[in-house]
């Protein structure tokens, strides 16, 4: 049988791929090129599955056009896994064939940054599906310092959205875990997509008791059978904030605001008690808390970008233990724009998954 991923590598085909034309309006899907190997260190990756995000979503709105500036038209997608097709001349850490899921920045490996680890702030990063074409496509050119090879019993669709939203959510928990210790209380704010991964890092690799907020019952239940050892219908906030410092005795040690907008980045604050910390990990709005508050108070705002390599592989380990899972509603990649119309109307419990 002749492998589906083969191809005569002279051969440049059509692939169909997500494209954003113009801000404001819904992308587009329509052939476009396979991308080539041109560098030594390049690794072409057959897209088996691509998460959708909120971020995608501000990033049609214009949101992240003062900030990474992509040329238009180009391919969404920054959340991918797949087999590899195609690698370049230094690549030795994948071949062809291997399964593998890309960390969302193409890294250098020289800059400071790199140097100590922290990838995400790599001073001469790509960030596919960002600010360079992304994986809503049958292919993808990523780099080998991005590529993880995955685990035999994973497949793509399984771990697509972790590549960003499970590892966003994951980086935030692990910057927290040393001080989540028995007897700590750790907030969550908000259960979908981001939070839903948020909620299984905390009760894998902390002992903290975990409170969850969110305005769908459908999510507290999934939160419950996650590992949330509390849940709080967001009603009013006023009776969020009673509920919550209540059950936590005070209000959380580190609160998790998996929202950003909306109010809940407003309302985060409010669920701390004196020296917690507001992890913010979603976004969209603007965080507002009075000067005499915060150093009255010695509360904490850390911001959570993406994660590290490494703090992919830990999560692909916890994914192939069976301690963190993905929930998922599948499209084909025709279907992105029904896809993106489920995200903004909240039908969507868990990530929604686009596979070519």
């Amino acid at each position: 049988m002749i492998d589906p991923r083969s191809r005569d590598l002279e051969e440049e085909e059509p692939v169909k791929a997500v494209r954003l034309h113009q801000y404001g309006l819904s992308p587009v899907v329509e052939e476009v090129a396979e991308p080539t190997v041109t560098g030594p260190w390049d690794v072409i990756v057959d897209v088996g599955a691509a998460g959708l995000c909120r971020t995608d979503l501000h990033i049609i709105e214009g949101q992240w056009d003062p900030i990474q500036h992509p040329s238009l038209p180009y391919i969404l997608g920054h959340e991918n896994a797949g087999w590899v097709r195609e690698v370049g001349s230094a690549v030795h850490n994948v071949k062809p064939g291997d399964t593998v899921i890309m960390h969302p920045l193409t890294s250098c490996g020289l800059c400071p940054a790199c140097r100590v680890g922290q990838d995400s702030h790599c001073e001469n990063a790509t960030f596919p599906g960002i600010n360079v074409n992304g994986g809503m496509a049958g292919q993808l050119l990523t780099n080998a310092r991005a590529v993880v090879k995955l685990d035999a019993g994973l497949q793509p669709q399984d771990v697509a959205a972790l590549a960003d939203a499970g590892l966003t959510a994951y980086h935030a928990v692990r910057k927290a875990a040393d001080v989540l210790y028995p007897g700590t209380q750790a907030v969550v704010v908000g259960a979908g997509g981001l939070g839903h991964i948020g909620i299984q890092a905390l009760a894998a690799i902390t002992s903290s008791t975990i409170t969850v907020v969110d305005r769908s019952e459908k999510a507290l239940e999934l939160a419950r059978e996650l590992g949330a050892h509390h849940t709080v219908l967001a009603t009013s906030d006023d009776e969020v904030e009673k509920a919550v410092l209540d059950i936590t005795g005070g209000g959380a040690h580190i609160l998790f605001d998996f929202v950003g907008e909306k109010g809940a980045e407003l309302l985060a604050p409010k669920l701390l008690r004196n020296r917690g910390s507001h992890y913010v990990i979603g976004y969209g709005g603007a965080v507002n808390i009075p000067t005499i508050e915060i150093i009255s108070r010695e509360i904490n705002v850390i911001g959570n970008l993406v994660g590290t390599y490494n703090d992919l592989v830990e999560l692909m380990t916890l994914t192939a233990q069976g301690r963190v899972k993905l929930h998922t509603a599948v499209y084909p990649l025709d279907a992105v724009n029904d896809a993106i119309a489920d995200l903004e109307a909240g039908r969507l419990i868990g990530r929604g998954i686009l596979v070519p």
